[in-house]
């Protein structure tokens, strides 16, 4: 029987949802925060429940093989990279190995999972940031949350962003510290200043600088203008998003444009995208591209099918399928999205794209009932996968191939077993590390209609 405070030596098997390390004593399951898999470690147990226990690392027993410094001084602080301690090649290792047991224990599916397609430089990736705003000793400080908390580290520079958001931070403490602008108390709820959004397009060097207020008026918002212009380079848009809610969720209702156009412009492959405050775009351009051709690989379009792309965002899959396809049908509940989806495809000169606004589990089944039928349909729904009607129409439908992009193995497993026991098959499996050093993964699924 293990007990709170006991101290015992333990090996990590195995890498948790979170990427906490896994390990077992006499059968029963114990996580702990910075193992990985091949440590020894003394573990001092801080909770137990009925079915599993935690614990904190005390010492480093024997060293994992993949186990490796972090590149950031506050990895291990910061909730950003929950694995950056273990090396890439076992990150990459670990996501497969995580999918294929996910598919296997939920999903009873046994089948071909590649190995996961990484990064030739897992760095500096991400083409957005979202800085919550503070104030330590008199002085601003902006930075991503603390592990479990909404205590903010403050950070220098982030190894994952992109690097221009040094400077841009400096900018904003200035600004802050200078003029006196407040900065907003989620437990007092007093303060201005709440969140500073960062959007860089990778391939264009366009940068947008997003100022969420809890407040209409922005203090000396021409000065504020004037140094982020002077110290940013490639800045084409400042914006202004009005959140006076008390409420975790970063964006209010309106936006105003305080400097340029209102949007930053970059591509994946030989599309073009308008990038706006609230759109949803990838963050991980390089891996967008890879991600989406392989969907594109196993759409397998001869340019005469028809295909339904289900929860479509701003369109990025649809228009990567627009060009290979005879016509698209793309589904989104966002109606901003579907309003962006509708411009991409018109800047990209796609006319065979059609865009539906409204929830997937009522587009879809009215879609079906309107007599549009396709060859292919793609999937790239939301942490909680695909609801049962939508899945149902689908299978209604009959397309040949389905194409199915996630972001959670286990919501995955649960809608690829539906489709297995209702005439599909599933052929292959892709994952794609879209957030390297942290636990997430994207996954891609080639699945075939059985026939009759």
């Amino acid at each position: 029987m293990i007990n709170v405070n006991d101290v015992i030596e333990m090996e990590i098997k195995d890498t948790g949802h979170n990427g906490e390390g896994v390990g077992r004593i006499d059968g029963f399951t114990v996580f702990v925060e910075g193992g990985i898999p091949g440590d020894h470690l003394k573990v001092k147990i801080t909770k137990v429940k009925k079915t599993y226990g935690m614990g904190r690392m005390i010492e480093i027993m024997t060293a994992s093989p993949n186990r490796t410094e972090p590149r950031c001084p506050i990895a291990d602080v910061c909730g950003g990279c929950q694995i950056m301690h273990m090396d890439y090649k076992g990150q990459l290792e670990m996501k497969r190995k995580r999918v294929e047991e996910t598919l296997a224990r939920i999903g009873k599916i046994e089948t071909t999972v590649h190995a996961t397609l990484g990064m030739d430089n897992p760095y500096e990736y991400r083409n957005k940031a979202q800085f919550p705003i503070g104030v330590m000793d008199g002085k601003a400080i902006l930075g991503f949350y603390k592990k479990g908390s909404h205590e903010i580290v403050d950070t220098e520079y982030c190894h994952i962003q992109s690097p221009i958001n040094e400077t841009i931070a400096k900018v904003m403490k200035h600004y802050i510290d200078s003029f006196g602008v407040t900065v907003y108390d989620e437990k007092k709820r007093v303060g201005l200043l709440r969140h500073v959004i960062t959007k860089v397009g990778f391939t264009t060097g366009e940068v947008m600088v997003v100022l969420i207020t809890n407040g209409k008026q922005l203090p000396h918002k021409k000065e504020l203008i004037d140094l982020l212009i002077e110290g940013v380079k490639g800045l084409k848009t400042v914006a202004h998003n009005i959140n006076e809610k008390n409420t975790n969720v970063i964006f209010g209702s309106k936006t105003k444009t305080l400097h340029g156009e209102g949007y930053i412009t970059d591509y994946i492959g030989d599309l073009k995208f308008n990038i706006s405050p609230q759109s949803f775009f990838q963050v991980n351009p390089m891996q967008t591209k890879a991600l989406y051709e392989k969907a594109l690989e196993y759409a397998n379009l001869t340019g005469e099918e028809n295909v339904l792309d289900i929860y479509c965002g701003i369109g990025t899959i649809s228009l990567f399928l627009a060009q290979k396809a005879k016509k698209v049908y793309g589904v989104e509940v966002v109606e901003a999205a579907i309003e962006d989806a509708k411009h991409n495809a018109k800047i990209n000169n796609l006319n065979n794209a059609e865009f539906h606004v409204g929830k997937a589990e009522e587009v879809v089944p009215q879609l079906y009932k309107e007599g549009i039928r396709t060859e292919v349909v793609v999937v790239d729904p939301p942490r909680k996968g695909c609801e049962e009607s939508v899945l149902e129409t689908i299978v209604n439908m009959e397309p040949k191939r389905v194409v199915y992009v996630s972001c959670n193995p286990a919501t995955l497993a649960r809608d690829l077993a539906y489709l297995e026991e209702h005439g599909y098959k599933t052929q292959e499996v892709q994952p794609v590390d879209m957030f390297p050093h942290s636990s997430h993964v994207e996954t891609v699924v080639l699945m075939s209609r059985v026939d009759k």
